[in-house]
C-alpha cells in the first residue's frame, strides 16, 4: 500500500512538474511543434530538447543575474553549455518563443537582445567584436532566422523578418525583410516583399554576388554583341 501511494505521488509531481514548465515556457513549447517537423508528442519535448532546455536555464540564471547574485548564474550557465552544448550568458535579454533548433554549438554573448520568436540553428554566434564595455553584442529583432554556423559579430541591429544564411558572417546592421549571405554578409532583398510568418527553407536564398556576376556577363554578351554588328558593318563597307 505504501509503495502504491509513494508510486502515486511521485506520478503526480511529474505531471504538475510538466503542467508547470508547460505553462511557463508554452510559447518555447508551441515553438518547437511549429518549426520542427520531428517534433512528435509534449513528452518527448520536454524531456528530450536540448534546445528548450537551455532557454529552460537560462530564464532562472537570468533572473539571478538581475538580482546582481555573484557565482550562481555563470556556474548555471556553464552547467548549462556542458549538458546542453548551448552557451547563454546569463545576461543576455531573450524574448518569447525562441526555438533553438538542435543547438550544439550555439553562443550567445552577454548583451545579445534577441526579439521575439526568433529561430536559431546550431553552431550560430551572436558575439562581440572586441574587448570593449558595455553593448557589444547584436540586438534581433523578431521573426529573424539566424541558419547553420552564421556568425553575428558587434553590437548592429538586425531588422524584423530577417533571414540570415548558413555560415553568413554579419558585422554590419541588417533592414527589416532582409536576406543575408556569404562572408562577409551580403544583403540581399526578396523584391522588396514581406513574407508572412517564419520560413525556414534555407534553399532558396539568394545569392547577392551570384546576381552581380550574371549582371556583368550580361552586359559583357550585350558589349560583344554591339562589336561584333560593328565589325560586320565596317566589313560590308569596304
Amino acid at each position: 500500500m505504501v509503495c502504491l501511494y509513494t508510486l502515486f505521488t511521485i506520478l503526480a509531481v511529474i505531471i504538475l512538474f510538466f503542467s508547470v514548465i508547460g505553462i511557463l515556457f508554452r510559447k518555447e513549447v508551441k515553438a518547437c511543434f511549429e518549426r520542427d517537423p520531428a517534433a512528435v508528442n509534449y513528452v518527448e519535448v520536454l524531456l528530450t530538447y536540448s534546445g528548450l532546455h537551455a532557454i529552460i536555464s537560462h530564464r532562472i540564471a537570468h533572473r539571478i543575474h538581475i538580482l546582481k547574485i555573484p557565482f550562481i548564474p555563470r556556474f548555471l550557465s556553464q552547467l548549462n553549455r556542458f549538458i546542453t552544448g548551448i552557451e547563454i550568458h546569463p545576461g543576455a535579454q531573450i524574448g518569447n518563443g525562441l526555438f533553438i533548433d538542435h543547438g550544439m554549438g550555439v553562443v550567445i554573448g552577454e548583451t545579445s537582445i534577441i526579439g521575439d520568436n526568433v529561430t536559431i540553428f546550431q553552431g550560430a554566434t551572436l558575439g562581440g567584436t572586441g574587448k570593449e564595455k558595455g553593448k557589444r553584442h547584436p540586438t534581433i529583432g523578431n521573426n529573424v532566422v539566424i541558419g547553420a554556423g552564421a556568425k553575428v559579430l558587434g553590437n548592429i541591429t538586425i531588422g524584423d523578418n530577417v533571414q540570415i544564411g548558413a555560415n553568413a558572417v554579419v558585422v554590419k546592421e541588417v533592414p527589416a525583410n532582409a536576406t543575408v549571405v556569404g562572408v562577409p554578409g551580403r544583403i540581399a532583398r526578396r523584391e522588396g516583399r514581406r513574407f508572412p510568418g517564419i520560413s525556414l527553407d534555407h534553399t532558396k536564398l539568394p545569392d547577392p554576388l551570384a546576381q552581380a556576376l550574371a549582371k556583368l556577363q550580361h552586359e559583357i554578351d550585350f558589349i560583344e554583341s554591339k562589336m561584333k554588328d560593328w565589325h560586320k558593318e565596317q566589313e560590308d563597307k569596304r
